[in-house]
């Protein structure tokens, strides 16, 4: 079966086993890294390639397939980095591969999400995939200001250790959803500009989303009256 066959049956569905594969990560695989069980870190590295596929075989575009190449090979650099010395050096190439599997993941999710005709199960699910995507993107960006100012944020020091992707998760959606716990907080000017943006994002999303969505059911049923 080609390619293109394959996303056009499974396109949809994929949507759903990329977004259960990224909760797992934030979620399940982030913690328990921040206990410090090695074995997660391997799992980890092993649901990202997962996901980079799963990207790979939704996106028709070459210029998105050569991006994945390209965060695939910083993602297992970094992870056999990480393996034998720990350093800031494998931590931007996470948080580079990151940005670039995120973006990538981003454009192709609103694409099969947003296209014209029926709103099923799987769309919504992949709204909600593009919801947790943008929190990644911003991850990756607030890694990189840390590591170039070590002062940009309170209550967290952006090094390679194992509670940093947690923490980033927890800063990023707290951040997003407008929580704002004031444990973690941005110092640096262009941290918190990040963090405007990001919180205007995760405020606008939802109706914006809610729209979109009954546009398209409504025009697919004008369409099938």
């Amino acid at each position: 079966m080609k390619l293109d066959q394959l996303r056009e049956r499974w396109g949809d569905s994929l949507l759903t086993v990329l977004t259960a594969l990224i909760m797992v990560m934030m979620f399940v695989v982030a913690p328990l890294q921040a206990l410090g069980l090695f074995e997660f870190q391997v799992f980890e590295l092993l649901l990202a390639i997962f996901l980079v596929g799963g990207v790979f075989l939704m996106s028709g575009s070459a210029l998105a397939v050569a991006a994945l190449l390209v965060a695939l090979v910083m993602i297992v650099t970094g992870g056999i980095l990480r393996l034998r010395s720990p350093s800031i050096l494998d931590l931007n190439l996470f948080a580079g591969s990151w940005l670039i599997v995120g973006i990538t993941m981003a454009v192709t999710v609103a694409r099969a999400t947003f296209a014209p005709g029926l709103v099923n199960y799987h769309r919504v699910i992949g709204a909600i995939l593009l919801y947790l995507t943008v929190a990644v993107i911003f991850a990756a960006l607030y890694t990189f200001i840390g590591t170039l100012v070590p002062t940009a944020f309170s209550g967290m020091k952006v090094e390679d250790s194992p509670t940093l992707a947690s923490q980033l998760i927890y800063f990023s959606f707290a951040t997003m959803t407008t929580t704002g716990y004031g444990d973690l907080a941005p110092l640096h000017p262009i941290a918190r500009s990040l963090c405007n943006v990001e919180a205007i994002f995760g405020q606008l999303y939802p109706a914006t989303l809610l729209a979109r969505l009954v546009t398209l059911e409504i025009a697919h049923r004008d369409q099938d009256s």
